[in-house]
């Protein structure tokens, strides 16, 4: 029972301890808002490893947040996975837009017939864009792994160690400027009790008196002294210890330098590898036979076939098809008759002098004396200009 009543008497005189502690800090804060209270303040080199501690939390978070946005623009999903993260949970797989994208071009290509130019292309383009779904899934993977997770682990971690001892020399702080103002005010009565001992003695009964409140007075002031010491002690141990903690910032840089080397090369190889498939998607699409045929026939039907020239610059189109050399042609071109023509396929106009085509649309075309030989005029009801022979066929 005696060792139960010690250890509440101690909790209590602890708890008073701790309540006046805080309420020393409190008075000394709000004196000093006030400007009725002197501030102790921190060496130029503290303060500047304090403002840089300062912006680079500021600026990592910034930059992670971006990176978030960056690796996941949709926001919905984004709290998602922040939720699952905070129930320590696995984020489920699911689709990304270039995968879905892939399949429903793989599906829609079966449906038209993988036998037809149409239903081909869209596999390929399909099996393309799963590709690129599977190594947009990798960067995002090993980004989160070598360039967020550091960044989040400085902040959730190492910062937040700076900010509890950055605390702890505020309050040390208060506590040295709380000393200080106490052992001024002890200084002060000290002195007007030595002008009041210098006056005459008015009477036994005075001067013993007086004599006790004189050693009071200096009892408090050598208590005084001797807390502002404590005091020093504890504010100059803490000022040691932040700096060197916030020394450990040019680490904290030199890290996060190379975290940011990884994120580029995750994403070098992320867009080197999209190139490259993209390449050789384009390599497989031009390896289609020179002859094609609607989405319900077959290449190989016995229907006629069409050339599908590459579209190039209208500088330098290639020469017209044997087709084009014929009869017709020179007869067009030595007369000021027109005639019509079927378009082989889209063309953009280059120029407000061109025309735009559209494929199998049929036009109305004639030659115009001093036109370079790989042009025509062509015209679509009141829309003219010129177009390219080798996106044209003449029609008999």
């Amino acid at each position: 029972m005696n060792i139960e009543t010690q250890d509440m008497e101690f909790n209590v005189r602890r708890l008073a301890a701790d309540a006046g502690t805080f309420l020393s800090r409190a008075v000394q804060f709000t004196e000093e808002k006030f400007g009725q209270a002197e501030k102790t303040e921190l060496d130029a080199h503290l303060e500047t490893l304090l403002s840089r501690a300062e912006s680079t939390k500021h600026w990592t978070e910034k930059i992670m947040k971006q990176t978030e946005v960056l690796l996941q623009p949709n926001p919905n999903v984004r709290m998602e996975e922040f939720l699952y993260e905070m129930l320590d949970k696995k984020v489920p797989m699911r689709a990304n837009n270039h995968e879905l994208l892939g399949e429903s071009m793989i599906d829609s290509g079966h449906e038209f017939g993988p036998g037809t130019a149409y239903g081909s292309a869209l596999i390929k383009c399909g099996e393309t864009e799963k590709l690129l779904g599977s190594a947009e899934k990798e960067f995002i993977q090993s980004s989160a792994i070598n360039f967020l997770t550091p960044f989040r682990n400085y902040i959730e971690g190492d910062f937040k160690t700076i900010s509890k001892e950055r605390k702890l020399l505020q309050n040390k702080r208060l506590d040295l400027d709380a000393a200080k103002n106490k052992l001024k005010k002890a200084r002060v009565a000290d002195a007007r009790s030595a002008e009041l001992n210098s006056s005459p003695p008015l009477g036994e009964e005075y001067v013993a008196h007086f004599s006790y409140m004189l050693s009071i007075l200096h009892v408090r002031w050598l208590k005084a002294e001797t807390e502002l010491r404590i005091a020093q002690s504890e504010f100059d141990r803490q000022a040691e210890i932040t700096r060197l903690l916030l020394e450990g910032i040019s680490s904290t840089h030199a890290h996060h330098l190379r975290c940011l080397n990884d994120f580029v090369d995750a994403q070098a190889a992320y867009y080197a590898h999209c190139y490259q498939y993209m390449i050789d998607l384009k390599k497989q699409l031009g390896s289609f036979p020179s002859t094609f045929s609607n989405n319900n026939q077959p290449a190989g039907s016995s229907s006629a076939s069409i050339s599908v020239p590459t579209a190039q610059p209208a500088a330098s189109l290639p020469a017209p098809p044997p087709s084009q050399t014929s009869p017709a042609l020179n007869e067009l071109r030595s007369t000021s008759g027109t005639r019509k023509a079927r378009v082989l396929y889209d063309y953009d106009a280059a120029s407000s002098s061109e025309l735009s085509l559209l494929a199998d649309e049929v036009i109305t075309v004639s030659s115009v004396p001093g036109m370079d030989s790989d042009w025509l005029m062509g015209q679509r009801g009141n829309q003219k200009g010129k177009v390219p022979i080798t996106y044209l066929e003449l029609l008999n």
